[in-house]
């Protein structure tokens, strides 16, 4: 079992930045391929990133690229996503998700999810 808790999400304006963090209880942790995804009002939940177990291979959407950067640190039990030049449709509920193989997370189908944190960009 792998328990799953984000944090880090807010208000920020248009142009900004945030870290989100995920901290994952669980000894198993550094064996995981880990990943962000986001649900707008609306909307369907979508991938935004994911990082295999090592931190040596990482994919983001399209939409985040060049913007946003998935990262992890294995002895803090911990992912992190960095975003840079936030825009309002970055709004979002964000959520961490954790599987054994990285094309699981990518393919939005992981073993676990986080419960979401709220990211709002205001214009």
């Amino acid at each position: 079992q792998v328990h799953l808790v984000e944090s880090g999400g807010g208000v920020v304006q248009a142009g900004g930045s945030l870290r989100l963090s995920c901290a994952a209880s669980g000894r198993t942790f550094s064996s995981y391929a880990m990943g962000w995804f986001r649900q707008a009002p609306g909307k369907e939940r979508e991938f935004v990133a994911a990082i295999s177990w090592s931190g040596g291979s990482t994919w983001h959407a399209d939409s985040v690229k060049g913007r946003f950067t998935a990262s992890r640190d294995n002895a803090k039990n911990t992912v992190y996503l960095q975003m840079n030049t936030l825009k309002p449709e970055d709004t979002g509920v964000y959520y961490c998700a954790a599987a054994q193989k990285p094309h699981l997370v990518v393919s939005g189908t992981p073993d676990y999810w986080g419960q979401g944190t709220q990211v709002t960009v205001s214009s």
